[in-house]
């Protein structure tokens, strides 16, 4: 009796952790990244600083630090801080806009006894072993030290995110990233950063955590936009050509707009106090 294919087995697709080459692909204009990516809000840092247990100067360790957008913030706020990087060339700017900064990757980075008020991560928990991260952020936290994972969400108006998903398929229809919908709702990232929330609770070594959630606006001229868009992780590893036909397709839709538009973001936040000295 004949026997029937089966179909072939669909690639899996790759945890972003293990996606070094995406993760480490964001220094390649660190420039263009600090100016372009957006400020994290002043309410978010605020209630951060305020529920660290340390003293008039908090120490807080910044994972994934970047060029040290965040960093800065929390500098600016009367903490102390140190970051830790894995893409050298990210670390260098922050160094020389003043931020100690040590390359490694958050998992194999060693911390030589050194503990924190505050461990953060702005836009950079997906890039580290989930469970990994969170056992050892347990473990460089103080007793009632806080743990806090915060990004970004923003998606475009339609009008100008379907053009931009649309170019993407055409120009890089291989990547992983073309098959993504045009835009994705809210609460899609809100499971993700419940799923952070569950790893931090299997550490047995924080209080419940908490989810916070701040909704903001800004307005983005065509220019402003396309500064942006190059620092995002599905075109850092574009070809030029590939990027200028996005880029391209994206401004003639904001022209049509009249050459802005109101980006509505939300800044979500999974973070956690470390139960007391074990």
């Amino acid at each position: 009796m004949p026997q029937q294919s089966q179909p072939a087995p669909q690639p899996q697709p790759v945890p972003p952790h293990r996606a070094r080459h995406t993760a480490e692909s964001f220094g390649t204009d660190p420039q263009r990244y600090d100016r372009a990516r957006p400020r994290y809000p002043d309410d978010l840092v605020a209630r951060i600083v305020a529920g660290s247990p340390g003293p008039d100067v908090p120490d807080v360790l910044d994972v994934g630090c970047g060029t040290g957008i965040a960093a800065r913030q929390f500098t600016a706020a009367g903490c102390t801080v140190l970051g830790v990087e894995p893409d050298a060339r990210m670390a260098e700017f922050a160094r020389a806009r003043g931020l100690p900064v040590e390359v490694a990757t958050f998992e194999a980075w060693e911390p030589a006894g050194r503990t924190f008020d505050a461990v953060i991560a702005a836009q950079s928990w997906h890039w580290v072993d989930p469970v990994a991260g969170a056992e050892k952020a347990a473990r460089v936290l103080r007793p009632h030290g806080r743990l806090a994972v915060f990004g970004h969400v923003f998606e475009p108006p339609a009008e100008v995110a379907e053009p931009f998903a649309a170019a993407y398929r055409r120009a890089a229809p291989d990547s992983p990233f073309s098959g993504q919908p045009a835009r994705r709702p809210l609460e899609t990232y809100r499971a993700g950063y419940a799923k952070i929330a569950d790893r931090i609770r299997e550490t047995g070594r924080f209080g419940d955590p908490e989810q916070w959630r701040f909704d903001w606006q800004r307005s983005y001229t065509r220019e402003e936009w396309l500064e942006l868009l190059p620092t995002t992780g599905g075109l850092t590893r574009l070809r030029p050509e590939q990027l200028a036909a996005v880029l391209g397709a994206v401004g003639h839709a904001i022209d049509a707009l009249g050459g802005r538009f109101t980006m509505r973001y939300t800044t979500l936040a999974t973070t956690a106090v470390r139960t007391g000295a074990d």
